[in-house]
């Protein structure tokens, strides 16, 4: 079946089971504790988490002592963390990130940038970010640039090649005006 052949349910199923976002406002549910953001989408789809790997990734980004809180209590950068864990928990192949190390400090930026290039080569995922920070675009494997909706060029970032495991190369945009930059690690 094709996505377009698929209905409306199947699409959010498909969505659910194969593409994790990573938000720019977070989107965690005010009234679930980070754990219960975490779970979220797991459960929703029947699974069990992989709570070896949540211990990891919480213990990773720093939220192990956060997991009971609701995410209203959490600082900006401690409810991106809970953000990108939920969405990572999931494995998907595909992860969407809209400025993922925005509101982080440049060393946890950084680190969660290795992490998100990590995942991509343990899982075989494509991970897209989009970023207006050039030491997260570099981190990438190909970065193409846009002007005015227009490709204006191709970089290859400090790390250059297919992520290693995947046999995928990455891709990445920039916005001219707006500087931002979409790219794959």
């Amino acid at each position: 079946n094709s996505l377009r052949d698929m209905d409306a349910e199947e699409r959010t199923v498909f969505r659910r089971r194969n593409i994790g976002f990573v938000f720019q406002q977070y989107n965690l549910v005010p009234v679930l504790s980070v754990y219960e953001n975490l779970v979220l989408p797991l459960r929703l789809d029947g699974a069990d988490a992989d709570e070896k790997f949540l211990d990891e990734i919480v213990s990773l980004l720093g939220l192990s002592d956060k997991l009971e809180r609701l995410p209203e209590t959490l600082s900006g950068g401690q409810q991106q963390r809970a953000a990108i864990a939920r969405a990572l928990l999931a494995k998907p192949a595909i992860l969407l990130c809209d400025e993922p190390t925005g509101s982080l400090d440049s060393v946890t930026g950084m680190e969660v940038t290795g992490l998100l290039k990590s995942c991509a080569a343990r899982f075989r995922q494509t991970v897209l970010v989009v970023t207006h920070q050039e030491e997260v675009a570099q981190m990438a494997d190909r970065i193409i640039r846009l002007e005015d909706g227009r490709i204006r060029g191709q970089d290859e970032g400090r790390t250059a090649g297919p992520v290693p495991g995947s046999g995928r190369a990455s891709s990445g945009r920039q916005d001219g005006g707006r500087g931002g930059k979409e790219l794959a690690l």
